[in-house]
């Protein structure tokens, strides 16, 4: 998206929240990959999705500093849960800080370690799922939390777009190997409706069937 394009579609959508700005702009002063944040635009779209499906419990791979998990939070019911897991540890007070300025910290369960050794664990069924975690595993992502979805709820798959490098059939990364063959797995599977959206670096809805 070119900048004037993308400068037009935040003067005509709702404001950053300022809790949410500060965050994004913490990411950018302190942290590493700080484009892994999902910002405005995203985090909006991640709420407002949130707030259609209004689930009681929604899952998150992949916290990084924040922002999506803060968004999702937001479309819980009121007695809602979000569980949203993160590898790295060192990130894990800076989240929660925000998670309590937000007011959503009581909503939110963070986990630190790999997915693979939690999501399993996880007695919850779940209305929303969202994928931003390592993109070599996200078929394995995939595969682990597809039973733990409520028949008519959803998955939602960050950067399936990868920036364009998924047209590449013939590269050799393996991050960019992992989403080509999330996203051709998903084309084949049964019991699920997807499509993907162009929005910031591609996101995927794909719907359990009931």
């Amino acid at each position: 998206m070119d900048r004037e394009t993308e400068d037009y579609i935040l003067r005509h959508s709702s404001k950053e929240d300022p809790i949410l700005e500060d965050l994004y702009r913490q990411t950018y002063l302190k942290f590493v990959n700080p484009n892994m944040t999902s910002g405005h635009i995203q985090g909006k779209l991640l709420e407002l999705l949130a707030k259609m499906i209004n689930p009681l419990n929604i899952l998150e791979i992949g916290t990084y500093t924040g922002y999506s998990a803060i968004s999702l939070a937001r479309g819980l019911r009121e007695e809602g849960r979000l569980v949203t897991i993160e590898c790295n540890d060192e990130l894990a007070d800076f989240s929660r800080e925000y998670f309590i300025r937000a007011g959503v910290g009581k909503k939110i369960l963070q986990l630190i370690g790999k997915a693979q050794d939690l999501v399993p664990g996880l007695d919850m069924q779940f209305g929303l799922v969202f994928i931003d975690g390592d993109k070599r595993e996200y078929c394995e992502y995939f595969r682990m939390v597809i039973d733990k979805v409520e028949p008519g709820g959803y998955i939602l798959a960050d950067n399936v777009l990868w920036g364009g490098k998924t047209l590449d059939i013939n590269t050799r990364d393996q991050q960019t190997r992992g989403i080509i063959s999330f996203n051709e797995m998903i084309t084949r599977e049964k019991g699920i409706e997807n499509i993907i959206l162009p929005v910031r670096d591609g996101l995927m809805i794909i719907r359990k069937c009931e």
